[in-house]
């Protein structure tokens, strides 16, 4: 019996430390990292949860039809501590951004820059900090 419980609680304490190093990715190995994309377009959604925060974005493509993004962001705790708080982009704001957009064709994207509705451009460097454009 006490075999099988020190079995079990390896087993369930293995499973819970592996599942944080799973929600992490390689972003070259999602995203294509040699290929920028342009955006424009409103705020539909945001998602402030780790490990990264999260803005859908529909833009209107060159023939008139809309598609949907959605773009990753740094951690919400990055972000506050670079712009001072979260409420730099709500729905239904304008925006545009430049991003890498996923290997697979999808419409999910790593955000490299966004621009804000008052002109202010966040930038995400290739070093992985998130810094506000001088």
């Amino acid at each position: 019996m006490k075999a099988k419980l020190t079995i079990a609680v390896f087993g369930l304490g293995s499973a819970v430390s592996v599942t944080p190093g799973l929600a992490h990715h390689s972003v070259p190995a999602q995203f294509d990292v040699d290929r920028e994309t342009a955006i424009r377009g409103v705020v539909t959604r945001i998602e402030w949860a780790n490990p990264h925060a999260r803005l859908w974005v529909d833009a209107k493509n060159d023939d008139g039809t809309v598609s949907g993004w959605e773009m990753e962001l740094p951690p919400p705790n990055a972000l506050k501590r670079e712009v001072g708080n979260l409420d730099f982009v709500k729905q239904g704001d304008q925006v545009s951004a430049s991003l890498w957009r996923a290997k697979d064709g999808s419409r999910v994207a790593h955000a490299l820059t966004l621009t804000t509705p008052d002109g202010r451009v966040m930038s995400f460097p290739r070093n992985g900090g998130w810094l506000p454009s001088k």
